[in-house]
């Protein structure tokens, strides 16, 4: 288990073979960060599957209006929705996107990120500077490495739960 040095900046993401912790970067991408944690303590990612995840580059989730295996899930329209509340501006960073960072998923405007969000699987460098990086995970990368891939997986892996360490 990794120490955890800020629990109102980490995330606990229960998926089916354990946890993965994430550590958020509040002073990189503020606005990502601060929606992360909303959607988290309100439960709307508990459920959400991975709706796109291809072998070499990434696991994308985070549509909590069409994408909770729980609750109203349509696997067509996973990937197409957001949350209720507004999109965010691009927090861009010169933080690379390595190995297990968080990168906030959008449409082509740049400034259209909402809740989803996707792991990268590998260092995925043509993504520096044109999607934002608020997140690395510190543990449980093997859990991620483990999701079931495909665009759309046949039986799509989904977050169990996704808590704020701090209200753990």
């Amino acid at each position: 288990m990794a120490e955890i040095k800020d629990p109102e900046n980490t995330i606990l993401m229960e998926l089916k073979d354990g946890t993965v912790t994430i550590e958020l970067l509040p002073d990189v991408a503020p606005k990502h960060v601060e929606r992360m944690k909303e959607l988290a303590r309100s439960g709307a990612y508990d459920g959400v599957v991975f709706h796109r995840v291809i072998e070499g580059f990434m696991a994308q989730t985070g549509d909590v209006q069409h994408g909770n295996k729980d609750n109203g899930f349509n696997i067509g329209r996973a990937g197409t929705g957001g949350s209720d509340l507004p999109d965010l501006p691009a927090e861009f960073s010169k933080l690379p996107h390595d190995r297990g960072t968080l990168g906030a998923a959008r449409s082509m405007n740049p400034n259209s990120a909402n809740s989803q969000f996707f792991i990268n699987f590998k260092d995925n460098h043509f993504l520096n500077g044109q999607y934002t990086v608020y997140g690395r995970v510190i543990d449980g990368m093997a859990h991620v490495d483990a999701i079931a891939r495909g665009e759309p997986p046949a039986d799509p892996d989904k977050m169990v739960s996704v808590k704020v360490a701090a209200d753990a």
